[in-house]
């Protein structure tokens, strides 16, 4: 089950909505804007746009009291639809590619978090995807910072399949959910 809460203002305050589904526009919950969020269970993918459209940004079970909590990017504080994430598995498997259409320098990831690509031996360009188990979220720079892409199991031959203005990621990670994982989720340092 899905669960979550928005908040019209910051630090909880204002007019507030459950939901329990999957929202396009949340301007039709009677907010005006989201300004911050209670996530009950999950994990949740939060776009800047509605329709699920723009920056996405990845939202696991707790509190985000205002928008640059669930934003590390700083572009935008503008969250105007949502959807559940779903984890389809327990395990985690995905391949960078340097190349668009699965080519050149090649990383597998298997269970695990990187905190940079560099730090592994590859290089930021990341330009073709394959998430052959679980569900990744990829970040603009190292550290879990910057821009966030979600990549759930399939293929994404071509950068622009995941909404990136560029084919650059240098750090990734596994989104885990608490039907599998007790201790929770990813917590930020």
């Amino acid at each position: 089950s899905f669960q979550i809460t928005i908040f019209e203002l910051e630090n909880f305050q204002g007019k507030k909505r459950e939901l329990t589904e999957e929202t396009p526009n949340v301007t039709e919950e009677a907010l005006e804007k989201v300004g911050s969020i209670q996530v009950e269970s999950g994990p949740w993918l939060g776009f800047e746009r509605q329709a699920f459209c723009g920056e996405q940004f990845v939202l696991e079970k707790g509190a985000y009291p205002r928008w640059d909590s669930w934003s590390n990017s700083h572009s935008s504080d503008s969250l105007m639809s949502l959807r559940p994430l779903l984890i389809d598995s327990n395990e985690h498997k995905i391949h960078l590619f340097e190349n668009a259409g699965y080519s050149g320098r090649k990383m597998e990831i298997v269970d695990d978090d990187v905190p940079s690509l560099w730090a592994h031996g590859f290089q930021d360009r990341v330009a073709s995807v394959k998430a052959l188990k679980g569900t990744w979220v990829g970040y603009e720079y190292p550290g879990y910072r910057g821009r966030q892409y979600v990549f759930e199991r399939g293929e994404y031959q071509h950068w622009n399949e995941w909404d990136a203005t560029q084919p650059q990621i240098q750090s990734v990670r596994r989104v885990r959910d608490q039907q599998w994982h007790k201790h929770g989720c990813f917590e930020t340092s």
